[in-house]
C-alpha cells in the first residue's frame, strides 16, 4: 500500500469512469442503463479504495501522509503534490461515500441525458477529492474552481423551473470570491518563492501582509461556507438543483470554506486570524440566529433545509475560530455530521418529490399512515439535525459550545440559541409533513420506501448512530493535526503579546 499512488487512484478513477461512459453507444435506454451501472461501479470502487487511507492512516503524527510528488512546472517551482493529514482525510472519505449514494438516488428520477448527468457527477468527484488532497496552491486552486463547472451544469440542465438563474447566481458568487483568493496565492508565491503548502505552513508572512491575504482568502471561503450575508445563492441553488445535486452541494461543497479556514487562514495567517476573530464571531452568530428564524418561515421543504445548513455552518465557523482543541475538533466533526445529515434530509425531500412532484410543506400531512419506514428514516435524520444525544449532530455541537465557552461565554450563549431554534423549525417541519390525519386524496395511494431507497438511507442511518454513540475513531484521526494547528496559532498569539508589551 505504501508504494501505491493511492491518492491519485482515488482522485482520477472517477475521471476514468466518466471517460468510459463517454464512449457508450446504442439505443437511449441501453445507454442510460449502462451509464448508471458504470457510474455506480466506479464510485463504489473509489469508495472502497479510499477506505485504504483510513485503514493505513497513522493517527500519531500531524505530518501529511500518502504523499505523492511529480514535477509539473519546475521552472516556476510548481509541482503536482498530493497528501492528506488528520483534517483532510475524513473529508475525502465523506466525498467518496456520498457520490455512490448520489448515483443510486438518481437511478429513477433522472431520465433525460442520463449519460451526461453521470459524467458530470464523476468529474465532480475527481475535483472534490483532488481539492482535499492537493498540497500545492495552484493544484488546489485548479480543483477548487473546477468543481464549479459540473455543479453549474447539474443545476442548469437538470434543475427546476428557475435553474438557469440559480446556476448563474451560484457560479458568479463563487467565482467573484475566488478571483481574490487567486491574487492572494500569487502574492504568497512571489513572497515565499513556492506554492508548496507544507513549505508555506512553515513560512512566516509579515503581519501587515497577513491581513490582506486573510481577507482575500476570506472572500472565497465565506461564499463557500456560506456565511451571512453572502449566503443568498444557497437557497436558490438548493431549491432548483436535482436531489443528488443538493446532496453533494450540502454534503461536500459547503465544507470547502470550513476546510479552507483550517488549511490556510489559521495556520498560515495566525496573527490576522486572531485579529479578525470578533468579525467571524459576529457574522457566525447572525447566521445562526437569523437564518434559523428564516427557516421557520419557509413553506418549501428544500428551502427550510437550505437555511438550516447556513445556521449549522455558522456553528462550524464559531468552533473553528475559538482556536481551542474542543472547538476545532467540534467544527470538523460537525462538518462531517452535517455532510451526512443534510445529504440525508435532501434525499428525504427527494423521495416524496419523486412521488408527488411538490416540495411545498402544505402538500403533505399524515404520511405516517402510508409511509412508516419513510417516517422513521425522516425522524432519525431530523433528530440528528437537531442534535439529539446519541447522534453525530450532538457530539459536534457539544464540542463547539464547549470550545466557545472557553473562548468567550457570550459567543457560546448566543450560538446556543441556534440549537433551540433548530429544534423549533425541524420539529415543526416533521409534524406538518408526517403527523395528522391523512385527508388529501393525492397521498392515499403513495408508496413507502422501495428497496433501492432503503439501500440509499441505510449507510447514512448507520453513520448517524456510529458518530453519535462512538465518535472516538473520528476524533482520534484529527486530534494530533488539530493540536499542531493550535500550537501554530498560540505561538503567534504569544509573539503578538510580547510585541505589544515591548511596544508599550
Amino acid at each position: 500500500m505504501s508504494h501505491l499512488p493511492l491518492l491519485s487512484l482515488i482522485t482520477f478513477l472517477p475521471l476514468v469512469g466518466a471517460g468510459f461512459i463517454l464512449t457508450i453507444r446504442g439505443e437511449p435506454d441501453v445507454v442510460a442503463r449502462n451509464a448508471r451501472n458504470v457510474a455506480l461501479l466506479t464510485s463504489v470502487t473509489t469508495f472502497l479504495l479510499s477506505l485504504g487511507i483510513w485503514f493505513n492512516f497513522d493517527t500519531t503524527t500531524s505530518a501529511f501522509q500518502f504523499q505523492e510528488r511529480a514535477a509539473w512546472m519546475p521552472t516556476f517551482n510548481i509541482s503536482y503534490h498530493m497528501g492528506v493529514d488528520g483534517i483532510s482525510m475524513l473529508f475525502v472519505l465523506l466525498t467518496t461515500l456520498l457520490t455512490p449514494i448520489c448515483v443510486l438516488a438518481s437511478w429513477e428520477s433522472i431520465t433525460e441525458r442520463v449519460k451526461e448527468y453521470m459524467i458530470a457527477f464523476l468529474v465532480m468527484e475527481t475535483m472534490m477529492v483532488g481539492m482535499f488532497c492537493a498540497l500545492d496552491l495552484i493544484i488546489f486552486y485548479i480543483f477548487f474552481e473546477a468543481t464549479l463547472i459540473p455543479m453549474f451544469l447539474i443545476i442548469g440542465i437538470w434543475g427546476g423551473a428557475r435553474r438557469v438563474y440559480s446556476a448563474f447566481k451560484f457560479f458568479l458568487y463563487t467565482l467573484a470570491g475566488s478571483v481574490l483568493m487567486l491574487l492572494a496565492m500569487l502574492t504568497m508565491y512571489f513572497t515565499a518563492g513556492t506554492t508548496d503548502i507544507p513549505a508555506l505552513l512553515n513560512h512566516d508572512f509579515p503581519t501587515g501582509l497577513q491581513t490582506w491575504l486573510w481577507l482575500a482568502f476570506m472572500a472565497s471561503f465565506a461564499v463557500k461556507v456560506p456565511m451571512w450575508p453572502v449566503h443568498t445563492w444557497l437557497p436558490d441553488a438548493h431549491v432548483e438543483a436535482p436531489t443528488a445535486g443538493s446532496v453533494i452541494l450540502a454534503g461536500v461543497l459547503l465544507k470547502f470554506g470550513g476546510y479552507g479556514f483550517l488549511r490556510f487562514s489559521l495556520p498560515m495567517f495566525p496573527e490576522a486570524s486572531i485579529e479578525f476573530t470578533p468579525l467571524i464571531y459576529s457574522l457566525s452568530i447572525i447566521a445562526v440566529i437569523y437564518t434559523s428564524l428564516v427557516a421557520l418561515a419557509q413553506k418549501d421543504m428544500k428551502k427550510l433545509i437550505a437555511y438550516s445548513s447556513v445556521a449549522h455552518m455558522g456553528f462550524v465557523t464559531v468552533g473553528t475560530f475559538t482556536m481551542t482543541v474542543q472547538g476545532i475538533e467540534g467544527a470538523i466533526f460537525l462538518m462531517l455530521s452535517h455532510g451526512v445529515v443534510a445529504a440525508a434530509l435532501f434525499l428525504i425531500v427527494g423521495v416524496v418529490y419523486d412521488r408527488l412532484h411538490s416540495r411545498e410543506i402544505a402538500t403533505y400531512g399524515g404520511l405516517v399512515h402510508r409511509m412508516p419506514a419513510y417516517s422513521l428514516a425522516f425522524m432519525i435524520f431530523m433528530l440528528a439535525s437537531v442534535g439529539l444525544p446519541g447522534t453525530g449532530g450532538f457530539v459536534g455541537e457539544l464540542l463547539v459550545l464547549v470550545g466557545a465557552f472557553q473562548a468567550n461565554s457570550w459567543v457560546a450563549a448566543l450560538t446556543a440559541i441556534g440549537t433551540i431554534l433548530g429544534a423549533a423549525y425541524m420539529l415543526y417541519l416533521y409534524r406538518r409533513v408526517i403527523f395528522g390525519a391523512l385527508t388529501k386524496d393525492s397521498l392515499k395511494k403513495v408508496l413507502d420506501l422501495s428497496p433501492r431507497e432503503i439501500a440509499v438511507f441505510a449507510p447514512l442511518v448507520l453513520l448517524v448512530f456510529w458518530m453519535g454513540l462512538y465518535p472516538a475513531p473520528f476524533l482520534e484521526v484529527m486530534h494530533v493535526s488539530v493540536n499542531n494547528l493550535i500550537e501554530r496559532v498560540e505561538t503567534a498569539r504569544a509573539a503578538m503579546e510580547t510585541a505589544a508589551v515591548l511596544g508599550r
